[in-house]
Parts: structure tokens; C-alpha cells; sequence
């Protein structure tokens, strides 16, 4: 097996990079580790020698590119047949690509008020009709999923899957800026931040010196 090489940027802030990160943490698959710092001089130039995106993540294996958070999952999930990166049915595989694309491609009130920032701790108050339906649309998601999957393990779809992945860096957001949770999403929240992944991504964040002042 070729080696892989995961170009991110900085813990503290770069949720996309995080998803692929904390997919092959949680896998067990080896990787060679790169940081960026975001929007620092010369960070779009070291991060186009990766990616012809100009973005990070960006998976390096072997000769073949793949950037994109959804899609370095994909690929990994085709790589690892085995490690079962998808659920095993197809209704759960289907409602985990769902809830995942719909995670990738939505919640813009979520994203642009309440950034990722594992270090901060600024809670919202007044939020606006937009944000207020992104939260909630994130904690139907959430419970649905756990009440339809709850016998059969702790996360989304049971075991651990990509859809998880994807939602990491909501339950930061959640955790940074003061989102009340409570039952079934509460639990949730509990158990993403208290695997041993996670805790080492958070460790890390927590050392990182880099500011992205607008964040």
C-alpha cells in the first residue's frame, strides 16, 4: 500500500480539514501529516503544490490527488472496503450519504456565525431566524439517527461511519459558541468529544499559536 500524505490547515480553525483527519484517526490508517496555516503569507502558494484547488485538505497517495473532505472520504471508503467507512445496509448507507452531503452543502448561517474554534468560548445570543433553523435542522438529524440506531452502538448509524465525520466539527462549533443541548443530542455531543481522536485534535488546536482575526 502506498503511503498517504493529508495536507491540513490550522486544528484550531479548519473543519474540513478535520473530517478526513479524524476518518483515518478513527480507522487506524496510517498518514503523514502536514499543516498549513490558514491566511498567513504565502499559505495559498504552499497549499496550491498540493492542491490545484488551492484548498485544504487535500489527500496525496501515491500519484493521485483527491481533495475535497467528501470526497478523500469517499475514496478511503472505496480503499477500505472492509473498514466499513459507509453503514451496511443500503437505507442506512443511503440516509448517511444524505445527512452527510446535506452537511457539506448547507447550514450557511451555521458556518458564517458560529465558525470552528476549538480554543474559544463565545456564546450566541440572539440568533438570527436562519441560524436558529440550522440548529435545530442539525439536532433533528442527530436524533433522529441515534433513536433509529441506538441498539445498534453510539453514533449516527451505529458504529462510527463517515457521517460522523462529517458532523465533528459541528459538535466544536456547538461547543464553542454556547448551543444548548440537551437528551439524545446532549449524549451525542458527549461522546463525539470524548474519543480519543477527537481529544488529540483538541490537544493539538489547544498548542497551535496561529490567529485568524476574523475568526
Amino acid at each position: 500500500m502506498k503511503n498517504f500524505v493529508l495536507v491540513i490547515g490550522n486544528k484550531n480553525y479548519s473543519s474540513w480539514s478535520l473530517r478526513p483527519w479524524i476518518l483515518m484517526k478513527y480507522f487506524k490508517i496510517p498518514f503523514e501529516e502536514i499543516v498549513i496555516p490558514l491566511f498567513q503569507p504565502g499559505s495559498k502558494e504552499k497549499i496550491l503544490k498540493y492542491s490545484p484547488a488551492g484548498k485544504v485538505p487535500v489527500l496525496k497517495h501515491g500519484d493521485t490527488l483527491i481533495w475535497d473532505s467528501l470526497a478523500i472520504a469517499e475514496y478511503l471508503a472505496e480503499t477500505f472496503p472492509k473498514k466499513l467507512m459507509w453503514p451496511k445496509d443500503a437505507e442506512s448507507r443511503a440516509r448517511a450519504r444524505s445527512v452527510s452531503a446535506e452537511m457539506h452543502s448547507g447550514f450557511q448561517a451555521l458556518r458564517s456565525t458560529c465558525p470552528m474554534n476549538v480554543k474559544a468560548r463565545k456564546s450566541v445570543t440572539n440568533p438570527s431566524p436562519e441560524l436558529t433553523r440550522d440548529i435545530e435542522r442539525i439536532k433533528a438529524i442527530w436524533t433522529q439517527c441515534r433513536q433509529q440506531s441506538k441498539t445498534r452502538g453510539d453514533f449516527l448509524f451505529g458504529p462510527f461511519t463517515i457521517a460522523d465525520a462529517m458532523f465533528v466539527p459541528v459538535v466544536f462549533r456547538f461547543q464553542t459558541h454556547g448551543i444548548p443541548v440537551d437528551g439524545v443530542v446532549q449524549q451525542y455531543v458527549k461522546t463525539i468529544l470524548a474519543l480519543p481522536a477527537v481529544q488529540e485534535w483538541t490537544k493539538a488546536a489547544l498548542q497551535e499559536t496561529w490567529v485568524i482575526d476574523h475568526h
